[in-house]
């Protein structure tokens, strides 16, 4: 895979991390590529939050902090989610969260749009409602990898 930046979404770190899933063996492979410097990848502060938001309502709070911490080991950089990108998230969400497509997910779209990252790693399938972005499954990076 080349060093184009790829946003990975929190679904892959946890459902990698998680209990047996029909995701987890995709993941863990998407995040292994990730760590032998394979996928170039990025996140965003949001990324740590919903990390730190789901564990710790879990009260797994050693999980949180160790995920978000090796994550930020993995990951090439970590945008800041400035005025600009929340302007625009009140633009998309207008857009898209009537299909369907979460704030939380906009907030992502928005960051990846001011900072020109065109692709998302996700298992979350309405990221292909976003004109302009392309979301690239874990289980067809797997397939493909495995060729």
């Amino acid at each position: 895979m080349s060093s184009e930046r790829l946003f990975l979404d929190v679904n892959v770190p946890m459902y990698a991390a998680g209990q047996p899933h029909p995701n987890k063996d995709d993941c863990v492979w998407v995040m292994s590529e990730l760590s032998q410097g394979r996928i170039t990848s990025v996140i965003d502060t949001e990324i740590i939050q919903e990390i730190l938001y789901r564990y710790g309502a879990l009260k797994r709070y050693q999980v949180a902090t160790t995920m978000s911490a090796s994550l930020l080991n993995l990951v090439a950089a970590v945008y800041p989610v400035s005025l600009e990108d929340i302007r625009l998230t009140l633009q998309l969400f207008h857009r898209y969260a009537p299909q369907g497509v979460k704030a939380r997910d906009l907030i992502h779209v928005a960051v990846m749009q001011n900072n020109e990252i065109t692709k998302i790693i996700s298992t979350d399938k309405h990221f292909d409602l976003v004109e302009g972005i392309t979301r690239l499954d874990p289980k067809t990076l797997f397939e493909q990898g495995s060729e």
